[in-house]
C-alpha cells in the first residue's frame, strides 16, 4: 500500500488518480501509523513553504516522515514535498525545513521573458543513473509549477536538472528518498513511468 501524505496542501487528487491508474492501492492518509506501516510513502504539495512546515509540525507529522526516511521506506517528494525535505527556503526565512537531505530552496531569479512561477513544460537533462528514470529518454518533457527552486548541497544526489533562467536541481535520490520538483501526475506517459519506476523500487 501506498501512503499519500494529507496535510492540506493541495495537488494529492491527481497523485492519487495517477497511482490507481497504475493499478496500485493508495492510500490518502494524515495517520501516522498508517504513514509509518505503508510500503512506500509520497508527499505532494503545492503552497507555501512555512504554511506546509507549520502544518507539518502541528500534526506531529514531520517526525513520522523522518522515522519513514530513517526506516528505509521508499519516500517520493513531489513538487513542495521536494522542497520540505531540505533544510531552509527563500520563501519564509527562519523557517526549518524537514533537513533530510541537505541544501536549500532558493527563488528563481527575475530576469526579462521569463515568467515567474515557472508553470509549463520543460526538458530534462539526465544525470547520475537516477533510478526514477530508467527507460526515460535524455530531454525528455515535464510539467513544472513553480516559483522556488532547489540548490543541493551534493550534486551526487541530483538525478535530473533543468534551465529556467538558472541551473534547477529537478530531481534527486538519496537512499530510500526520492524528490521530483516537477509533476510526475501531470507529466503524460513520462511522468507515468516515472512513477511506475517509483512503485516498483
Amino acid at each position: 500500500m501506498i501512503a499519500i501524505v494529507d496535510y492540506d496542501a493541495g495537488n494529492i487528487k491527481s497523485v492519487e488518480k495517477a497511482l490507481k491508474f497504475l493499478g496500485q492501492d493508495a492510500l490518502v492518509t494524515g495517520d501516522g501509523e498508517k504513514i509509518l506501516n505503508a510500503d512506500k510513502v509520497i508527499l505532494p504539495g503545492v503552497g507555501a513553504f512555512g504554511d506546509a512546515m507549520g502544518r507539518l509540525r502541528s500534526t506531529g507529522l514531520d517526525g513520522i516522515l523522518h522515522k519513514v526516511a530513517e526506516k528505509g521506506t521508499p519516500f517520493l517528494g513531489i513538487c513542495l514535498g521536494l522542497q520540505l525535505l531540505f533544510e531552509r527556503s527563500d520563501e519564509a526565512p527562519g523557517v526549518e525545513g524537514l533537513g533530510i537531505l541537505r541544501g536549500e530552496i532558493l527563488r528563481i531569479p527575475d530576469r526579462e521573458g521569463l515568467k515567474i512561477p515557472h508553470m509549463g513544460w520543460n526538458s530534462l537533462h539526465l544525470e547520475n543513473n537516477g533510478k526514477l528514470f530508467r527507460g526515460i529518454e535524455e530531454n525528455a518533457y515535464v510539467y513544472f509549477v513553480h516559483s522556488y527552486y532547489l540548490k543541493a548541497e551534493d550534486e551526487a544526489i541530483v538525478k535530473a536538472s533543468t534551465e529556467y533562467g538558472v541551473h534547477i536541481h529537478a530531481s534527486v535520490e538519496k537512499d530510500n528518498v526520492f524528490a521530483c520538483q516537477f509533476h510526475p501526475e501531470k507529466s503524460s506517459d513520462v511522468g507515468l513511468k516515472i512513477l511506475k519506476n517509483f512503485v516498483e523500487l
